[in-house]
């Protein structure tokens, strides 16, 4: 255990204000998304906001633990945490209580863990620490793979969960790949195959052929027009042709609901009243705030419950609704602080650990806020990922909080 004064001093306290701010704005929006006038005291535990205050007073003690314990114990131990994570998964599987059709879920007396939310935390250190061993070079396309296995593993588990959302989050460890050495083809590559599973959902498959052959003959045309590049756009077109015809198959594998939110993101299949509800209500509820909110309390769609799962998925809603334009702004902001910050701190890591373990914790914050905020307004199908520090939940905040305080303590360690 290290001196709590000397860590003090040596850590970024405008992470550590962020992070108080965003848990306590949080806490008064739960507040706010479930209030009821018969149980008006912020701390009234029958309800969410005071189970909330104790998930915050429980995180606040995990934060001070995680500064005064040796970050080696972090280091030395990381795949330790890895193993007992997917152990946590694996669990999860055989005596999981299924909630909102997800079997995430361990019950501890009257009371819940997510394994998943964790799992974050865990498989975070173990790539930070098998991508920063000295005998891997990122340069190496064995190296990526065998790094991508720490992240897919897990997000293999949680899919049979099953639980679609909290699998996609694992795919920000990518970027991380990208910082550290994966060729920037690979996203190129991946952002190529997203655009076109959206249009072959939206064109005709025969019209969009076209198009990809057409754009294929003017790269060539503007090239130089030899054997190789010719023999490579051949291929390019038989690989997208491939892909486009195999849309359709895949596309049939995911679950009703799931096919029903992409067609209602689409706009093939508008459905107010069953799957497109939740997004157009809380279009709503976000819209109706104007410039300046409806006033803390005042949000008539958080009064009267027109948008489910406002106090978890959907807590964005009651930002925009009661805070309006602004005070959603400024809530953007402090998250787009957080990141980058983050990354500024990771940049100057003297060790790789650190510096991978850093990008990690960005990435996943970030991939967490543009698709939280995204499906809220409508930009991205609702796959019911929380807002990090927003949301309810004990779960998703302590995962976050140690994410965030075991970096803060690697930075300080910097100077110890």
């Amino acid at each position: 255990m290290e001196t709590g004064k000397s860590i003090y001093r040596a850590a970024d306290k405008s992470l550590i204000c962020v992070f108080i701010i965003l848990v306590l704005m949080g806490w008064f929006n739960i507040y706010a998304a479930v209030y009821d006038e018969m149980h008006q005291s912020i701390f009234d535990l029958s309800m969410r906001y005071g189970k909330q205050m104790l998930f915050i007073s429980f995180a606040f003690v995990i934060a001070l633990v995680v500064m005064l314990i040796d970050i080696r114990f972090f280091t030395q131990f990381s795949y330790v945490f890895y193993g007992i994570s997917i152990l946590g998964l694996l669990a999860v599987l055989v005596i999981g209580t299924e909630i909102a059709g997800n079997k995430s879920w361990i019950q501890l007396g009257g009371f819940s863990i997510q394994p998943s939310e964790f799992a974050k935390f865990a498989t975070c250190l173990a790539f930070a620490k098998y991508v920063s061993s000295p005998e891997v070079n990122m340069k190496r396309v064995s190296s990526q793979i065998v790094a991508s296995l720490w992240f897919l593993l897990p997000m293999i588990l949680i899919m049979l969960q099953p639980d679609a959302g909290s699998a996609l989050v694992y795919t920000a460890f990518v970027l991380v790949l990208y910082r550290e050495g994966m060729s920037g083809n690979v996203l190129l590559m991946g952002g190529t195959a997203i655009i076109l599973f959206v249009l072959t959902l939206v064109v005709n498959t025969y019209i969009l052929l076209a198009v990809v052959g057409l754009l294929l003959l003017i790269l060539l045309f503007y090239n130089k027009k030899n054997s190789k590049n010719i023999v490579m756009a051949i291929g390019l077109f038989i690989l997208c042709c491939a892909f486009i015809f195999s849309v359709d198959y895949a596309f049939d594998q995911l679950g009703d609901h799931q096919k029903s939110r992409i067609n209602v993101l689409l706009g093939k299949n508008p459905d107010l009243k069953g799957a497109g509800y939740n997004i157009n209500q809380s279009k709503i509820a976000i819209g109706s705030g104007g410039l300046l909110g409806k006033g803390y309390l005042e949000g008539t769609q958080t009064k009267f419950n027109f948008v489910p799962e406002q106090s978890t998925d959907f807590i964005f809603c009651t930002i925009g609704e009661e805070w309006g334009l602004l005070g959603s702004t400024v809530v953007l902001c402090l998250f787009l602080f957080l990141v980058i910050r983050i990354i500024q701190l990771a940049e100057r890591q003297r060790s790789d650990f650190a510096r991978v373990y850093g990008y990690g914790v960005a990435c996943i914050l970030f991939f967490h806020v543009f698709v939280n905020i995204g499906m809220t307004i409508g930009l991205l199908p609702v796959i019911g990922i929380p807002l990090p520090f927003f949301s309810y939940g004990g779960s998703s905040l302590w995962s976050f909080t140690l994410l965030l305080f075991v970096f803060i303590k690697m930075d300080a360690r910097r100077y110890v």
